[in-house]
């Protein structure tokens, strides 16, 4: 069986070879942690975007979307602490001259010591089956003890760390583990340091006198400083929100695990304006319904799980990441903060400008506090391509690999093949691309067997196969092959179009999220 990290690099190779994701500027060697969506990625990734969106514009009559400028005015982000505070604390190996975050570092062995716990009660539910007491085992087996300690012992070195910025006490916690380079195996550590992630550029020609501005590190200030025009062009009424799916960019320093850690990325977030005292209410109420909007996919309930934050930001009174497991452990997709009235309050400080709402039940004006929901696009991506990545072994010997993307997220919807290039069948088989195209992203094809031809819409995650043979010109009659199945209906031509949409129609989904 293959380890994890094997079929994730499967999962990388299959993104190239079907035309998902390629490293940006390929022909040049590829640029480091940038990427390009091919033509199967963006159709995927739109899909993704729509199913946000429509979430939140469509079913929330309080809820707005807008999209505001990458580049903003740089005091934006003296306000927003980003400046000052939006660092990550870097380490080198003098051996191998490697940079690393000296958080991850201490995260990765930390994971590994849960690995251990892991394993050790895997073990001892094989040897027990279904005697075995799980709870029992974790509160009593000496070893499972002994690494549970060693483990409390350290995160609570890392937390007070991190909570206390103190980096000389991240170098000693990375020395105390015997943590070394994974390159050159050596702990020859420098000291660890502060680095600013925010890639800098200059506006204005220097003849006119240039102004240093920044790429926007995330979309969400976009949205505070819009606040007031929104509010008032809108006649937005609190508790209201605002949405926005937009570019970010990041230096990050220790860029890995494919598209999981991106120095460009998308970013879907909304920022809900809420009474001060209700932020927390509210809080829980979008907690709920975000874990509900993931699983409204079906890519299985157990694959998701809350991270409270024990370090929160600057800004928050609380915050929660939902985490999905990815083959490479639990890792964050979406994050959902409670930011207090800091944006708002920190923007009109350095405005100058009054930013309140009048709020005619109480008689009276405050600044809102704000409850944030912000997705990464490319993570929610690589989430639902891991999750839906399988490799089978058929009955005969045969295998395939498919990708068993929900049907609402597919990049293509059907395809449309002729049994034969001759006799009228791929006439007739146009004649059904033609029908279907208005309402599905369909394709079609008529190269190589049947057979291979499954197999390509199989590893595209294609849910329908439609087939044109001899009697299709006498009966009005397809064969409808079922991606996950493989099983294989003969349907009307007319009821193509119904069965699809069944399979297909977003608003199966979103009516889910709100059961």
């Amino acid at each position: 069986m293959a380890s994890q990290e094997e079929v994730f690099k499967k999962i990388v190779a299959h993104c190239k070879e079907y035309g998902f994701v390629f490293p940006s500027s390929d022909i040049y060697d590829g640029l480091s942690a940038v990427y390009d969506y091919g033509q199967n990625g963006v159709e995927l990734k739109n899909n993704i975007k729509k199913y946000w969106w429509d979430s939140m514009i469509l079913l929330h009559e309080n809820i707005v979307g807008i999209d505001a400028a990458i580049f903003m005015h740089p005091t934006t982000w003296k306000a927003s602490g980003h400046v000052d505070a939006f660092n990550d604390p870097l380490i080198d190996n003098r051996d191998s001259k490697k940079r690393y975050r000296a958080d991850v570092l201490i995260e990765d062995f930390i994971a590994k010591i849960d690995e251990k716990i892991e394993k050790e009660v895997q073990k001892a539910a094989k040897r027990f089956g279904g005697n075995f007491d799980e709870a029992m085992f974790r509160a009593t087996n000496e070893r499972v003890l002994q690494h549970q300690k060693e483990r409390d012992e350290i995160h609570e070195r890392y937390s007070k760390a991190m909570n206390d910025n103190d980096l000389a006490g991240l170098k000693q916690i990375i020395l105390d583990c015997g943590i070394v380079c994974p390159i050159s195996g050596t702990k020859n550590w420098t000291d660890v340091r502060q680095f600013n992630l925010m890639f800098t550029t200059e506006m204005g020609s220097t003849a006119d006198g240039s102004m240093k501005v920044y790429l926007r590190p995330e979309t969400a200030q976009g949205i505070f400083v819009n606040y007031l025009n929104v509010q008032k062009t809108g006649r937005m009424k609190i508790p209201f929100g605002i949405a926005q799916i937009g570019k970010a960019f990041r230096n990050e320093i220790v860029a890995r695990q494919f598209i999981f850690r991106m120095r460009e990325f998308e970013q879907m977030e909304m920022q809900f304006f809420v009474r001060p005292g209700e932020e927390l209410k509210w809080f829980a109420y979008w907690k709920d319904l975000r874990l509900k909007w993931h699983k409204a996919l079906g890519l299985g309930d157990g694959k998701y799980r809350f991270h409270d934050h024990e370090k929160l930001a600057h800004y928050a009174n609380a915050a929660t990441d939902i985490e999905f497991e990815m083959p490479f452990g639990f890792k964050e997709v979406e994050g959902i903060h409670s930011r207090t009235d800091f944006d708002l309050s920190r923007h009109a400080q350095f405005s100058g400008k009054k930013i309140e709402y009048f709020d005619p039940e109480l008689n009276k004006s405050y600044t809102p506090y704000v409850i944030e929901t912000s997705i990464g696009v490319d993570r929610m991506f690589l989430s639902i391509v891991c999750s839906s990545y399988e490799e089978q072994q058929l009955e005969g010997g045969d295998s395939r690999v498919v990708l068993k993307l929900p049907p609402v997220l597919a990049p293509v919807k059907a395809c449309v093949m002729p049994l034969v290039k001759k006799d009228g069948l791929p006439e007739k088989a146009r004649e059904i691309m033609n029908m279907l195209k208005f309402d599905f992203k369909c394709t079609y094809d008529e190269k190589d067997s049947i057979g291979k031809r499954y197999r390509r819409q199989d590893a595209v995650g294609t849910p329908f196969c439609i087939t044109v043979d001899h009697d299709s010109l006498q009966d009005g009659c397809v064969t409808v092959r079922y991606r996950d199945d493989m099983k294989q209906d003969r349907v009307k031509i007319d009821d193509l179009r119904g069965i699809i949409s069944q399979a297909v129609d977003m608003k199966n989904v979103l009516r889910k999220i709100m059961d």
